[in-house]
C-alpha cells in the first residue's frame, strides 16, 4: 500500500477522493469510503499543498522544487510542470470554471498558468512570501495573502492590482474565499479578519496563530487551524460567524492543513502516514492506519551516546528505540544530565520518561544551554516568538520567564558569555544582553528569506544560515555574507569545538563544511537523498548529520552512523 513516510503538510477532498502533499516529495491519491490509496505522483523537493479542479478530474500540487504540477485524477498522471517560480510553491488553486492555475510562492510573487505549463500572468506587489491564493468573483478576480501582513486583490484578466488590505504588518498565513465575495483570513494574533463589501470585522478565535482557515460553501461552516492545538467551528451567514464549538487535535495531527469531506467529516494532515478524520456529528477521531513515520528532527551526544528524535516522538540511543514521548519533536539536548526534548505540544518533556517539565501555548522549535551570570540556564524558542528560560535550580530546570525576540517563529538560538543572538522565520536578526535580556541589536532585512538556524564563533562572532542559500558571519561592526555550494536552500548549521569550522546542511542532503580562517568552504557532498534536518558537532572531530530518511551520517564520509 502507497503511504506517506514524512509528515503530510496538504490535505483536499472531491467527492470520495482524498488527496496528501507530503514532506516525502509523495502526492497521494485515497479512495475516502475504503481508506485504500489509489495512486502517487512524485516532486523533487517537499511537496505543500494541493487541491482539485472544480470537475475532480485534475489535481495540482504545490512543493519546495519551486514547481507547481498538474496531474489527471484518478490515475495520477503527470499533464504538465508548472514552472517559472524562484522559491517554494506554497499555495495552489483551480479557476472555478476554466482551465487556469494560480500559484503562491515565496518568491514575493503569483503565477497564473495554463494547463500546458505556460505561465500567462506574473504578479508582483507583495514585499514577502505570498502564501494563500484563491479566486474571487467566478474567477475574475485573485486574492493573495502574503508574510508582508497584506491582502491583495488582483484582475486575473490583465494582472492589475485592484486593492491592497493592510493589516498592520501582521502576516496572514491562511486565506478562504465564499462564493458571496466573503473573504477569511487567519492572522498570526489567532484572529479571524472577515472581509466584506469593504467592511472589515476580527473575531478573536485563538490563542496562537492561525495556520490553517477552509470555508465550506455547500454548508457555510468554517473550521480554523492553530498552534494552539485546537481545532474550532463556525458557521458562516452573511459575513458574520457563529462558534459551533472545538476540539482539541490528538498529538500525531498537524494543525497544517485540513478539508471538509462529505456533510459530517473533516480529514486533517497529520506527522504520520495518512490522513486523520474527524467526524462532526459524533465528536469522534479517526486515527485507523496512521502509522509512524521514519523522519529525525533533531540529535544530540548524551552519556556519550548518538541520541536522536523526530516526527514520531521516539527517542533513539544509536539507532535503537529508548522511550516515547508521544509526538513530533524539533530538539533533544543534554542539559547538565537532563536529556530534554520538545516540539509540536508546546511541551518541554524529560526525553527519558515523557514527563511534562513545561507547558507553553505554542510548538517549541530549538533550544540551547548558557550560563546566566554563574547560573547554568536553558533557552528554548518558540512559534510565538518567545524564548523561554529555565534556570538549573535544585538540579533541575526551573522556568524562569518569557523573553520576547521577534514577532514569528524563533529559528535558531547561539550564545557567548555575554549576548544571545537568534534568527527568526520572518528573516530577521536579534542580540540580546544575557542578563537583563534587553536588546542590543535588530536587523529585520539582513535575511532575504527564511533565516534557519545560527551558532556563536569563537572571537564573540556569530554565523547564520538561510533560505537564500547564504552563510553570514556577524562581528560587532559588520555582517559579511559568503555565498555557498548549496543548490537548495539550507536548513540548519553547527559549529565545531574550537569554533574554526561550520557545517551546514540544506533539504537535498548535502552538507558542506566552511573553514572560518580561511573564508571559504573546505568540503562538500551528498550524505542522503532526502533533506538535512539537523548537524551537530561530534565528540571525536567532525560533525554528525541527521536526515529525514531517519538516518544519522557522519559528515565528510557519507557512511551510516547509527
Amino acid at each position: 500500500m502507497i503511504r506517506h513516510r514524512a509528515p503530510i503538510s496538504g490535505v483536499v477532498a472531491h467527492g470520495r477522493l482524498i488527496a496528501t502533499a507530503g514532506y516525502d516529495n509523495r502526492v497521494i491519491l485515497w479512495d475516502a469510503p475504503s481508506g485504500r490509496s489509489l495512486a502517487r505522483g512524485c516532486h523533487d523537493h517537499l511537496a505543500n499543498q494541493c487541491a482539485f479542479s472544480a470537475d475532480g478530474e485534475w489535481l495540482v500540487s504545490s512543493s519546495s522544487d519551486y514547481s507547481a504540477r498538474l496531474w489527471s485524477v484518478p490515475e495520477m498522471r503527470l499533464t504538465a510542470l508548472l514552472a517559472g517560480h524562484e522559491d517554494d510553491v506554497e499555495g495552489v488553486a483551480f479557476h472555478p470554471s476554466g482551465s487556469l492555475v494560480a500559484t503562491a510562492s515565496r518568491d514575493h510573487s503569483i503565477g497564473v498558468f495554463d494547463f500546458g505549463g505556460n505561465m500567462l500572468l506574473r504578479l508582483h506587489g507583495h514585499r514577502a512570501d505570498v502564501l494563500s491564493i484563491g479566486w474571487l468573483d467566478g474567477g475574475r478576480a485573485l486574492v493573495s495573502s502574503s508574510d508582508d501582513g497584506t491582502i491583495r486583490r488582483w484582475d486575473a484578466a490583465s494582472g492589475a492590482l485592484i486593492e491592497t488590505l493592510d493589516f498592520g504588518g501582521v502576516e496572514t498565513d491562511t486565506i478562504a474565499l465564499a462564493a458571496d465575495g466573503t473573504i477569511f483570513a487567519g492572522n498570526d494574533r489567532g484572529e479571524i479578519v472577515i472581509v466584506r463589501e469593504g467592511q472589515r470585522r476580527i473575531v478573536r478565535a485563538h490563542d496562537a496563530g492561525i495556520k490553517k482557515i477552509v470555508h465550506d460553501d455547500g454548508s457555510g461552516r468554517v473550521v480554523t487551524l492553530s498552534y494552539d492545538r485546537q481545532a474550532r467551528f463556525w458557521q458562516h451567514d452573511s459575513g458574520t460567524l457563529a462558534a459551533l464549538g472545538s476540539e482539541p487535535l490528538p498529538p500525531v495531527v498537524w494543525p497544517r492543513a485540513c478539508a471538509f469531506a462529505g456533510e459530517n467529516s473533516v480529514v486533517f494532515a497529520t506527522f504520520g502516514s495518512r490522513y486523520a478524520i474527524f467526524d462532526l456529528a459524533r465528536r469522534h477521531w479517526s486515527l485507523e492506519g496512521v502509522e509512524r513515520t521514519e523522519g529525525v528532527n533533531g540529535a544530540c551526544f548524551f552519556e556519550g551516546r548518538l541520541h536522536t528524535i523526530g516526527d514520531a516522538g521516539v527517542v533513539c540511543a544509536e539507532g535503537a528505540a529508548t522511550a516515547d514521548v508521544g509526538s513530533l519533536c524539533n530538539f533533544i539536548l543534554d542539559f547538565h544530565g537532563h536529556l530534554l526534548c520538545g516540539g509540536q505540544l508546546g511541551r518541554l518533556m524529560n526525553a527519558l520518561t515523557g514527563e511534562t517539565l513545561h507547558q507553553h501555548r505554542s510548538p517549541l522549535n530549538c533550544a540551547i544551554a548558557l550560563m546566566d551570570g554563574a547560573i547554568p540556564a536553558l533557552l528554548i524558542g518558540t512559534y510565538t516568538g518567545e524564548a523561554l528560560l529555565f534556570h538549573l535550580r535544585g538540579g533541575v530546570p526551573a522556568f524562569v520567564r518569557a523573553i520576547p525576540l521577534h514577532d514569528n517563529a524563533v529559528k535558531g538560538l547561539a550564545a557567548n558569555d555575554r549576548a544571545l543572538f537568534s534568527v527568526c522565520a520572518s528573516g530577521a536578526a536579534a542580540i540580546h544582553r544575557i542578563g537583563d535580556w534587553m536588546p542590543l541589536r535588530e536587523d529585520r532585512t539582513v535575511h532575504s528569506r527564511i533565516a534557519n538556524g545560527c551558532v556563536a564563533l569563537a572571537g564573540g562572532r556569530f554565523a547564520s544560515i538561510s533560505r537564500d542559500r547564504r552563510l553570514r558571519i556577524w562581528s560587532d561592526t559588520m555582517v559579511e555574507v559568503f555565498e555557498t555550494p548549496h543548490p537548495n536552500s539550507i536548513k540548519c548549521c553547527a559549529v565545531s569545538a574550537d569554533g574554526m569550522a561550520i557545517a551546514t546542511g540544506d533539504y537535498a542532503g548535502r552538507v558542506g563544511v566552511f573553514d572560518v580562517a580561511k573564508r571559504r568552504y573546505a568540503a562538500f557532498g551528498r550524505l542522503s537523498a532526502s533533506g538535512i534536518s539537523a548537524v551537530i558537532a561530534a565528540p571525536w572531530g567532525g560533525f554528525v548529520a541527521t536526515s529525514y530518511d531517519g538516518h544519522a551520517y557522519e559528515t565528510g564520509i557519507g557512511r551510516d552512523a547509527g
